[in-house]
């Protein structure tokens, strides 16, 4: 159960991201989204529980993982930038 919610609290986090998204070089599609969040969740999230900023399961999780998410969109637009 624990891998379903990653996902899905993930793919949450990637739809808020590409909500606040620029331009158009932001991944496109189901998988793309999921990833971005994934991504960003699971790195924000760990950042977050090794500061002790909260504990697992917790609802600041959640917005760890869209702060992460932005972060990983953000990062993949530089180097989109980078590559036209």
């Amino acid at each position: 159960m624990s891998w379903i919610s990653v996902i899905l609290v993930g793919f949450v986090a990637g739809l808020i991201a590409r909500l606040f998204a620029r331009d158009r070089t932001s991944p496109r599609g189901c998988l793309a989204t999921t990833a971005l969040g994934v991504v960003g969740a699971a790195v924000f999230t760990w950042i977050g529980q090794q500061l002790g900023l909260y504990a697992a399961g917790e609802w600041a999780g959640l917005l760890g993982s869209v702060v992460g998410a932005l972060l990983v969109l953000a990062v993949w637009q530089a180097v989109m930038e980078r590559r036209r």
